[in-house]
């Protein structure tokens, strides 16, 4: 959700640290800030983009109060309080000069807030964060890892948070607990954040904080003179932790728009090759057989699953949707999806011969975590689909495949969704295989994979023509999208692309359903976007075509090329090429995609930064 970055070093941290910032802006936010010690600490907020925060400096900076090379920052997109300079982070405390930045949210705050006052405590924000920064001040005894680690034994909730200290001017103490945190090692020098996109351009070598670790970053004069950076990991009770330093999977390329106007853009148009990249090396069409090297020590399991829980939010659990389909379809295994959100709160049934999948792109959407940690408390054997290496989900599941589909910086996911809809199609066919799949049956679904990449390449030549049709609707506030089967999910996610982005109302649902009452808001014009393939159901969905049309809706079609039946009972087509059905998601997202994008544009929205929205939702 928010941004951290932190840095300690040999060189000015403010270019650094803003730069960082900048590269987080993906994620989401309101408000933003920066600390520097220098002498003394020094922090400037400010409303808005990095660009206020940024400008507000440079007009400080002359003072040369900004100098230092000790220092962090934060985008924040606010939980407790209103989106005001004075809630934006860094928080000090009353006392100490000591400041806090914070991801996640104390749960207990206003206990330990009471408590404070309590004790003469001062607060000027609204925040949960500001609460932290005061009790680790009042447990401040001439040690910051200690105070740090004192306050988190007090703390219920989330955090990630990085601490500096005006007694401590050579210090950075980093903790973590169910949001993510990552330590960068370079040459004299330590880069802490959020996310490895703002630590990639100053080193690749770096390591993941766990849930309870503590981190104390500290630099001081060795005995010829010279500075000597060192490094601590411990828990919050003090006990020793030997972290695992990896080097970053990460291309400063990908993070970086390469000559498009917006990320989702160019994510779109990445999808043929990120596709390529999933299934590189885990499809033998020849021999009908999926390689996932992940699940190789499960199969058996995976071969005697009773029943399959696909868990997600968003843009995965329609992924997760589609994978149900598949799994019951091909795997013929019982299964069903879950809203994370809501799972861990009910008393869901987990009985011997379980397995949950966990679907995410970052691997940090605390829903999903919560439903993890719920499924394995139970017993199931949790599996994870994730796109971030080394995320929280891929460290605490038993095992999982991850998507190679390179970094998503576009808060509004497309070539994510289409990595998780091609890992699940894979488990699928891993386990149905296993089961009852002929391996000629297999074979044919995997050459028909192997030429999915250079379809939607097909799809995304006729980007100019979809940008023409969707122009034409742009004025209309509400939209339908509907599909059957396989592209009911697919629907969904047309949807939610357009909510998210162009702020247009939409709603996506089974084609059948719109009689049962949606059928009520469709008036003269109202664009209807049918996901009308060739496949089973494909008769039933020109009579729901007829429905809408009866009542003056205006109907865009995604219909198989070659159908050209279709173009007399329609008002616009946008055709994609012919696949099996089980597979025809993949294709049909695309236009829509693409549509959601060109509406945002022409309604003059930023839509790599769409309001109230962030990319990695960490907070439930």
């Amino acid at each position: 959700m928010c941004g951290i970055v932190a840095y300690l070093g040999n060189k000015p941290a403010r270019s650094l640290l803003i730069e960082g910032l900048k590269r987080l802006e993906y994620r989401g936010y309101d408000s933003a800030g920066i600390a520097i010690m220098n002498g003394k600490l020094h922090v400037v907020r400010a409303v808005g983009r990095v660009g206020t925060l940024e400008e507000k400096l440079d007009q400080l900076a002359a003072r040369g109060e900004y100098d230092g090379t000790l220092g962090m920052c934060h985008t924040r997109w606010a939980t407790h309080g209103g989106v005001t300079e004075v809630n934006a982070h860094p928080h000090r405390d009353d006392r100490h000069g000591i400041a806090v930045v914070h991801n996640g949210i104390i749960e207990n705050y206003s206990a330990l807030k009471t408590y404070l006052k309590e004790k003469g405590h001062a607060f000027s924000s609204e925040t949960d964060t500001e609460v932290l920064a005061v009790l680790i001040g009042e447990l401040y005894e001439g040690d910051l890892e200690a105070a740090v680690q004192a306050a988190l034994r007090e703390v219920d909730g989330a955090y990630a948070i990085t601490v500096i200290c005006e007694k401590e001017p050579d210090t950075l103490v980093v903790a973590r607990k169910g949001s993510p945190l990552i330590v960068g090692i370079g040459a004299d020098e330590y880069v802490v954040a959020s996310d490895a996109a703002a630590i990639i351009s100053h080193t690749t070598h770096a390591f993941a904080l766990d849930d309870y670790n503590v981190v104390k970053l500290w630099r001081a004069a060795g005995a010829d003179g010279q500075m000597v950076y060192e490094f601590r990991t411990s828990t919050i009770h003090n006990v020793p932790v030997t972290p695992k330093i990896e080097q970053l999977e990460l291309d400063l390329e990908q993070i970086e728009l390469g000559g498009y106007q917006h990320f989702m853009l160019k994510e779109i148009f990445e999808q043929p090759q990120s596709l390529r990249n999933c299934m590189s090396g885990r499809i033998d069409a020849k021999d009908g057989k999926v390689t996932l090297g992940g699940l190789a020590n499960f199969a058996r399991d995976l071969t005697r699953a009773k029943k399959v829980i696909l868990t997600a939010q968003g843009t995965a659990l329609h992924a997760a949707m589609i994978g149900r389909y598949l799994m019951e379809d091909l795997a013929k295994v019982q299964a069903q999806t879950e809203y994370a959100s809501e799972f861990r709160y009910r008393n869901p049934i987990i009985e011997d011969g379980t397995v949950v999948i966990a679907v995410s792109q970052s691997g940090e959407t605390a829903d999903t975590l919560a439903a993890l940690h719920e499924a394995k408390d139970r017993g199931a054997l949790a599996l994870g689909v994730v796109n971030v290496v080394g995320s929280s989900i891929a460290r605490q599941t038993d095992a999982g495949v991850y998507l190679r589909v390179g970094p998503e910086i576009g808060v509004a996911s497309t070539k994510a969704f289409l990595g998780q809809v091609s890992v699940l199609t894979l488990i699928t066919l891993f386990m149905a295989r296993r089961r009852m799949m002929s391996a000629d049956h297999c074979a044919d679904l995997l050459r028909e994979m192997e030429q999915i990449p250079a379809k939607i390449e097909r799809i995304l030549e006729q980007a100019p023509r979809i940008k023409r049709v969707t122009e034409k609707y742009i004025d209309r506030e509400n939209w339908l999208f509907l599909g059957r089967g396989y592209n009911f999910p697919t629907a969904l996610e047309g949807a939610l692309k357009l909510k998210e982005i162009s702020y247009i109302h939409a709603e996506g649902m089974p084609a059948a359903e719109m009689k049962h009452g949606p059928i009520a808001l469709i008036n003269e014009g109202m664009p209807a976007v049918f996901i009308a393939n060739k496949g089973r159901q494909y008769e039933k969905v020109l009579s729901n075509i007829h429905e809408v049309r009866a009542r003056g809706g205006h109907v865009i079609a995604i219909a198989t090329e070659g159908d050209e039946h279709i173009a007399d009972h329609v008002q616009d087509v946008l055709y994609v090429p012919e696949i099996s059905e089980p597979l025809s998601p993949m294709l049909t997202v695309v236009p829509l995609q693409i549509m959601a994008y060109y509406a945002a544009l022409a309604r003059g929205h930023d839509v790599d930064k769409p309001r109230n929205l962030a990319k990695s939702v960490t907070v439930e």
